[in-house]
């Protein structure tokens, strides 16, 4: 005998009135079905191939490995206002199927005639678009079942409600039960389901955890509302390769493919001036040429300020520690200001070097050299290491006309980096 608890699911060998994880009253209940009848096992063909919903967006494709698998559950989240009830609009008007064809959008968050209003203003084709505007998931499940649509899509999670489950729309046990019927819909009908969901203070999708595994993938809309680009990332799927991402400028005619994100990152950089360096990082297969400034100024108190914008804070502090120690530069009453321009934001360790010459230029007030880029990450000893994907960083900043390189290959570490530079201590 099993005992799970509805909101937290704990498992207990024995009933008990209280959940002892979460603290709730009256939670605990038999999971055990004596009368399951017993499942058959299936044999795998391992030559049957993925069958895919084809759309004419190709970084959405890329990111999805190659479409949207039929079947799937998929899971997008986002801040609010950053863009994804477009996206989804453009993406249900863009399917590459057969004509008779046709995509179930759930409407919980808006009315059809404020999402017509907004297929206007994109000049879309909705000819294949059946709008739903019902948050029960007792209807919607009962629409699927009648519809056969090729694409279903929810907007938003929060806003579904199954009337079987006490509380308010958007709740844990809400999310967790209209998600799973919606996941078992998915896969008993063979008909792929996108749900809209939100974000946390923390940038991690609202909602039970149990959302995030239940699902085949998982996409990130990324992107700062002070500037155009956003990035579509996807941090799991089960069917294609993670950490894979689409690049798209947001404009009044809604998401447009952006072909080169290297040129719209590094955008007119112009003359070259001190704490400026260009480096590439990696963005799941694909290489991006990115600016990274930093400005140093004594401080005006007695502890000096450390900032970051799109760069990890604790790594500015690191990296600060080993020019002090192993390259000998003084920075203890500096303040020291990081920014990735564009509003970008990565963790990538390659960053290393560009970061350190950044503030070592800063510091000294001398420019880089002309067409410079700089890739490598940077140990505790100073030293320089080597980063992944190297060749594929240099031939992308080769393809846009860099030819002076500060890699592992040519500098060991930071101390002579500094000292190839002329700049001084």
């Amino acid at each position: 005998m099993l005992y799970i608890c509805s909101y937290c699911d704990s498992q207990y060998t024995k009933w008990q009135g209280q959940c002892d994880e979460c603290g709730k009253w009256g939670t605990v209940k038999d999971e055990t079905d004596a009368n399951t009848p017993e499942q058959k096992t299936v044999s795998i063909d391992k030559s049957t191939q993925l069958k895919r919903v084809k759309i004419s967006i190709k970084e959405i494709n890329d990111c999805l490995g190659g479409g949207i698998v039929k079947g799937s559950f998929i899971l997008l989240a986002g801040d609010p206002g950053i863009g994804k009830s477009t996206l989804v609009l453009q993406l249900a008007c863009s399917i590459d199927e057969n004509p008779s064809s046709s995509v179930l959008y759930v409407a919980g968050e808006e009315s059809p005639e404020q999402i017509g209003t907004r297929i206007s203003r994109l000049k879309l084709n909705a000819d294949k678009l059946q709008f739903l505007a019902n948050v029960s998931i007792k209807n919607i499940i009962s629409s699927i079942k009648k519809n056969k649509p090729s694409l279903v899509i929810i907007d938003s999670i929060q806003t579904i409600s199954d009337e079987n489950v006490e509380g308010l729309p958007g709740n844990i046990n809400q999310i967790k039960s209209c998600a799973s019927q919606l996941f078992q819909i998915a896969k008993q009908e063979n008909i792929p389901i996108i749900i809209i969901g939100h974000v946390t203070k923390e940038g991690s999708a609202a909602g039970p955890q149990t959302l995030a595994h239940m699902v085949d993938v998982v996409l990130y809309l990324e992107g700062d509302k002070f500037h155009e680009h956003r990035l579509l990332r996807s941090t799991k799927n089960r069917f294609g390769p993670t950490n894979q991402v689409g690049v798209f400028s947001m404009t009044e005619q809604g998401f447009i493919e952006v072909k080169n994100p290297s040129e719209l990152f590094l955008g007119k950089r112009g003359n070259n001036s001190s704490g400026s360096v260009v480096s590439v990082i990696m963005e799941g297969s694909r290489p991006f040429l990115i600016e990274i400034q930093a400005l140093t100024n004594k401080t005006s108190y007695g502890y000096p300020k450390r900032a970051t914008s799109g760069f990890d804070l604790s790594r500015l502090e690191l990296l600060l520690a080993v020019l002090q120690r192993r390259a000998g530069l003084k920075l203890d009453n500096q303040d020291v200001f990081l920014n990735i321009v564009a509003g970008l934001k990565t963790k990538d360790p390659s960053l290393d070097l560009a970061a350190a010459l950044a503030i070592a230029s800063s510091l000294s007030n001398q420019k880089m050299p002309s067409g410079s880029v700089a890739i490598g990450e940077i140990g505790l000893a100073g030293e320089i290491r080597p980063v992944s994907h190297f060749d594929q960083r240099v031939q992308e900043a080769k393809r846009l006309g860099f030819s002076n390189f500060y890699t592992p290959k040519n500098t060991i570490n930071i101390s002579d980096a500094i000292k190839i530079l002329g700049i001084k201590k």
